[in-house]
């Protein structure tokens, strides 16, 4: 067995593919929402499978609560697992 297989055999691990599409969710949330959005994002926090988002602006913190399940939905789509089950917009 050579070993790039045996890489990706080990990140194809649930709990290591979780983690690292944990790590790359400053990114992954950028793609999602755009670089405005993003840099309107002050925390972004994955605790127990929960997304913690806190906004500045209140104008994109209402228009992004009411996307909760969209997002949720696009960014565990965007880190090929099941990472997220919930998202709250602070």
């Amino acid at each position: 067995m050579l070993l790039g297989d045996l890489l990706d055999e080990f990140f194809q691990r649930p709990y290591v593919a979780a983690k690292v599409a944990e790590g790359k969710l400053p990114e992954t949330w950028r793609a999602v929402v755009g670089d405005r959005a993003a840099g309107l994002t002050s925390e972004l926090r994955l605790e127990r499978h929960i997304l913690y988002v806190r906004i500045q602006s209140s104008v994109l913190r209402s228009e992004l609560f009411y996307q909760r399940d969209a997002l949720r939905d696009a960014l565990n789509r965007a880190s090929g697992i099941r990472l997220i089950n919930a998202v709250i917009i602070r």
